[in-house]
This record gives C-alpha cells, sequence and structure tokens, in this order.
C-alpha cells in the first residue's frame, strides 16, 4: 500500500526536522513543560510513522485485508494526537490538549484494525 509508505516517509521525515527544531530553536524560548510537550509529540509521531511504514510492507508483501483501516487511523491519529501537542506547545494554548485525546482514541483504533487484519490474514500467506 503506497500510501501507508509515503504517510510513514513523510511523517519520519518531519519527525526528524521537528525534532531537531525542538532540540535547537525552541530549547531557550519554550519553559520545560511545553518543550516537554513537543518532545512527546515527535516520539508518538516517530511510532507511528514506523506503524505506517510497516503496514505497508506488509500489504505489498501479503493479501491482509483490512490494512487501509490501520493506515486511515494511524495518519490521522498523528495529525490529532502530534499535531495539537505541537500547537499547545508553540501557542502555550491549554485547551489544544483536549484534541489530543482524539488521536490517542485513532492511534488505539489503528493499532486494534492492524490487529484484526493480522489476525484475519493469519494462515492465507506461506
Amino acid at each position: 500500500m503506497r500510501l501507508a509508505l509515503a504517510l510513514g516517509a513523510f511523517y519520519g521525515f518531519s519527525g526528524v526536522a521537528l525534532g531537531a527544531f525542538g532540540a535547537h530553536a525552541l530549547r531557550a524560548r519554550l519553559p520545560a513543560d511545553l518543550l516537554q510537550i513537543w518532545h512527546t509529540a515527535v516520539e508518538y509521531q516517530f511510532y507511528h510513522a514506523l506503524a505506517l511504514l510497516a503496514v505497508g510492507i506488509l500489504a505489498q508483501r501479503t493479501a491482509t485485508p483490512g490494512l487501509g483501516v490501520a493506515t486511515i487511523c494511524f495518519a490521522l491519529g498523528v495529525l490529532l494526537f502530534s499535531g495539537s501537542l505541537y500547537a499547545l506547545a508553540l501557542s502555550g494554548v491549554r485547551g489544544l490538549g483536549a484534541i489530543t485525546p482524539l488521536g490517542g482514541l485513532l492511534f488505539l483504533c489503528g493499532w486494534l484494525a492492524l490487529l484484526h487484519a493480522v489476525w484475519r490474514g493469519a494462515g492465507r500467506e506461506a
């Protein structure tokens, strides 16, 4: 599945860029608590960039149905979870944190969708 691979690569690339930006440009400008929020956003973005790459590779190597749901959940989860944390860290608007759990819920749904797809597809490929 090209979309999962492309999104995984993009999220990996932008995760490196955003991590470097946080470590170098924001270190002196943000208080420690907001810098930690930035770090959490980068960390979860990387985890799910790798998850998207794994989904894409699995889709290319097997005929496992249902991987599209995992792809969508992981991709939107990064946007909502990490995106809201980036915005919170830069703006200091704590209300943005209310969006973050929706991204976390999408991450959980993505992992369950992946589990379901792999379980249903087990034994189809040697």
